[in-house]
C-alpha cells in the first residue's frame, strides 16, 4: 500500500531539506511556499534556488503555491519563522475540507512575539477558532538542513503529549539517516529550540570578537543554565534540557558554521548594524525576533537570562557587543547552583 502524502508548509532550507527527507522515505511529499515564482521553479527546475541551491529535488517531492494541495494531508510539518505560524496555521485550516483530524508537525523554533505563546499554543487557539481537530508535535534536536539533506546521520526529537502521534511520527519520518527519540515534554522541547537561538547569537559574538574557546565554552554552559531555569519555571522537565533538544542543539548552534544565528553575532561583533546583517539574509535569524520575546516571556515568569537580556540590549539598543560581554563577566559573584 502506498504511504500517504506528508505535506510540507514552508520552502525555506528546513523545509525543503525535509521534503526531500520525507520523499526518500517513501512517502510522496508537497511542498508549499508563498512565492509562486520559487515553487514554479522548484517544479521546473528540480532544485531551490534560493534555498539549498545543490539540493536535488526528487519527483515525489510536489512544489506548489497552493495551500490547498496540503491541507487535507493527514500530517502536516509547519516550518516558517515564528511571527509567520499563527498566520501559516490558520490559512492551513481554513482551506482543510476533510473532517478527519489533522497531526501538525512543528519545525518552528519560536516563541510569538505579541503573545508569548509557544507554537503548540498558537496551534491549540487556531484548532478552537476553526472548529478542527488537531493533534500537535514539535520537531527539534540538533539538526542542520544542508547535512540532513546531504544524508548526514541526525538524530532528533519528536514531542507530543499522545504517545500514539509521536510513535507513529517516528516511524513515518525515521530513516537510516535520521533516528527519532519521542518524549512527551513539548513543553521542553519547544523553548529549548527558542532560547537556543538567542544564545547562538552570544556565541558568535565571542567568536567575532576572538575570545577564545575559554570563553565560548563558559556562554554555552551558561545559557543552557538560562534556558533549563525558563523551560521548567514554564513546565518542562529539567531533563529534557540536557538532551537532544536542549544541550544538542545548543552545542550545534553555538559551535557550527552553518548556523545562521552564531553568524549573525560573528557580524554584530564585527561592528555591523542589525539592518545591515539582514539585508545581506534571504531570511532573519530566528534569535533575532526572539531575543525580546523570550526574554520577555523570562520576566513574566520571574526568571533572570542575563545572556538573553545582554543581546537583547545589543540587537536593539545599540550596545557594543564587548562591553555586553563584560558586564557579563563583572556581575556579582554567587554560586553555580
Amino acid at each position: 500500500m502506498t504511504a500517504p502524502p506528508i505535506g510540507i508548509l514552508g520552502a525555506g532550507s528546513w523545509g525543503t531539506a525535509l521534503a526531500v527527507h520525507v520523499a526518500r522515505s517513501g512517502h510522496r511529499a508537497v511542498l508549499r511556499g508563498r512565492s509562486p515564482e520559487l515553487m514554479a521553479a522548484i517544479a521546473g527546475g528540480r532544485r531551490n534556488p534560493t534555498y539549498l541551491r545543490d539540493l536535488e529535488i526528487p519527483p515525489e517531492v510536489e512544489a506548489t503555491g497552493d495551500v490547498a494541495r496540503v491541507a487535507d494531508c493527514a500530517t502536516v510539518i509547519v516550518v516558517v519563522p515564528s511571527h509567520g505560524f499563527r498566520a501559516a496555521v490558520r490559512e492551513l485550516l481554513g482551506a482543510r475540507t476533510t473532517p478527519e483530524g489533522l497531526v501538525l508537525v512543528s519545525g518552528t523554533k519560536g516563541i510569538e512575539g505579541e503573545t508569548l505563546a509557544r507554537m503548540s499554543e498558537v496551534t491549540f487557539e487556531e484548532a478552537v477558532r476553526a472548529r478542527r481537530r488537531v493533534s500537535f508535535a514539535a520537531l527539534s534536536g540538533p539538526s542542520f538542513a544542508e547535512e540532513l539533506a546531504a544524508g548526514s546521520p541526525t538524530a532528533a526529537v519528536i514531542a507530543a503529549q499522545d504517545a500514539r502521534v509521536a510513535l507513529a511520527l517516528q516511524e513515518a519520518l525515521s530513516r537510516r539517516n535520521l533516528r527519532l527519540y519521542s518524549t512527551a515534554d513539548v513543553v521542553g522541547v519547544e523553548l529549548g529550540g527558542a532560547v537556543k537561538n538567542v544564545i547562538a547569537i552570544a556565541a558568535g559574538v565571542v567568536s567575532g570578537l576572538r575570545l577564545g574557546q575559554n570563553t565560548l565554552a563558559a556562554l554555552v554552559t551558561r545559557g543552557l543554565s538560562e534556558m533549563s531555569r525558563l523551560g521548567v519555571a514554564c513546565g518542562g522537565k529539567a531533563s529534557t534540557f540536557s538532551g537532544l533538544a536542549g544541550l544538542g542543539d545548543l552545542v550545534l548552534t553555538c559551535t557550527g558554521s552553518l548556523s545562521r544565528n552564531r553568524r549573525t553575532g560573528e557580524a554584530l561583533a564585527l561592528g555591523k548594524t542589525l539592518e545591515e546583517i539582514e539585508r545581506g539574509q534571504p531570511t532573519i535569524a530566528e534569535g533575532v525576533r526572539n531575543a525580546r520575546s523570550v526574554l520577555a516571556l523570562a520576566r513574566r515568569r520571574g526568571v533572570e537570562m542575563p545572556i538573553t537580556e545582554q543581546m537583547e540590549l545589543v540587537l536593539y539598543h545599540g550596545k557594543e557587543p564587548r562591553r555586553a560581554v563584560e558586564d557579563l563577566m563583572s556581575r556579582e559573584l554567587k554560586a553555580e547552583s
